[in-house]
């Protein structure tokens, strides 16, 4: 899976952590803290770990895609889709998102000793069931940015809609020193 390199930001900041400069390998940059859309923070550090919100699929500000993950082979014409290809792409986008919260409130993505799990949810057709292949973008690309650190356990779940009508969510939990 390619990378999406729409993730990327308007500044050409040199990355500062090792964690950065692997995004940048890849195209990326860590994008600014997306602002909450209701009453709660991006990011909160308890004891050793750092709990992000649900991040959605924002690129420079912008949700780029609304509606329902479908293979195409479901779900009513009228509705908007996104496809399970195009939804993987958005699930990294949110981890890389979710990456910028965590710096947010740690300071240096170097820090981050294991992902220790991650949640995604997906807009869903109620017949689409590829929900892990769609999260298996936020998990790959976490894998590439952090190496073993970056191995975590999982959920991946259907949901009707979520906010925005964005098509996919990913949250996580980041150990760190």
């Amino acid at each position: 899976m390619s990378t999406p390199a729409e993730a990327r930001t308007g500044a050409a900041a040199a990355p500062v952590s090792a964690v950065e400069q692997r995004l940048a390998e890849l195209g990326l940059t860590l994008p600014e803290v997306a602002a909450p859309v209701a009453a709660y923070v991006p990011a909160v550090v308890s004891g050793s770990h750092v709990y992000t919100s649900g991040q959605l699929p924002f690129i420079n500000g912008k949700l780029e895609a609304t509606g329902k993950v479908s293979a195409g082979t479901e779900g009513a014409a009228d509705e908007p889709t996104v496809s399970p290809e195009d939804a993987q792409r958005y699930a990294a986008v949110c981890a890389v998102n979710a990456l910028a919260a965590v710096k947010s409130v740690i300071g240096d993505l170097d820090r981050i000793t294991r992902i220790v799990k991650v949640v995604g949810f997906v807009s869903s057709d109620p017949s689409f069931t590829g929900q892990p292949a769609v999260i298996n973008g936020a998990s790959e690309l976490l894998g590439r940015v952090l190496g073993d650190a970056g191995q975590h356990a999982r959920s991946a779940v259907g949901v009707a809609v979520l906010p925005l009508d964005a098509p996919v969510e990913v949250e996580l939990i980041a150990e760190f020193n």
